[in-house]
């Protein structure tokens, strides 16, 4: 293949790169079963007068499944902390008790089981149309390119077959995330 077509095939393995990371990343925000630090992880703290995630104004930890404990850099952001996971709308009821603040994390219900599973498959879908969204930015550079049409044809075949590899993995992600969810 050309110079030109290894870029445009580059690119479009990149851009679909960055949508799995993006949707593994939004998976793992996800609660499942147990209790993780990235399940405040879209918190975001008013650290004087700016936005701050929560993960840099506090260590965040996970003692046992059902608990998280965040434990402040400084004191005095206890009341702040703890009205941003309120704001958050994540469901949990932080308590303070003056030095960390606590959170146990209630069991699902199935219904919530339910729900999270529709999310996290919302998040596999749009991170699908970011790969086809890559194909077809790939396939438009690949026609302005000046090379015969079976070059064309061998590239684009290549970046189907990126594409069909990409959304496979998104397949895989999802259903071992849909099966995390799920199990009781």
């Amino acid at each position: 293949m050309n110079d030109e077509i290894e870029f445009i095939v580059d690119t479009a393995k990149e851009a679909m790169s960055n949508a799995i990371e993006h949707l593994e990343k939004e998976l793992r925000s996800i609660r499942a079963s147990k209790a993780t630090p990235a399940m405040l992880g879209m918190v975001m703290v008013d650290y004087y007068g700016s936005q701050t995630p929560l993960s840099q104004v506090a260590n965040v930890t996970t003692p046992d499944p059902r608990t998280l404990n965040i434990q402040p850099w400084e004191k005095s952001m206890l009341q702040t902390i703890e009205k941003a996971i309120m704001l958050a709308n994540l469901g949990f009821n932080p308590m303070n008790n003056g030095d960390v603040i606590m959170i146990n994390v209630p069991p699902l219900t199935e219904e919530r089981r339910v729900g999270l599973a529709k999310q996290a498959k919302a998040e596999a879908e749009h991170a699908k149309v970011g790969i086809r969204n890559a194909r077809k930015d790939a396939n438009n550079e690949i026609k302005k390119v000046d090379i015969s049409e079976d070059m064309k044809k061998i590239a684009e075949d290549e970046i189907q077959k990126l594409t069909d590899t990409y959304v496979k993995t998104i397949d895989d992600k999802f259903s071992v995330k849909e099966m995390e969810i799920m199990k009781v």
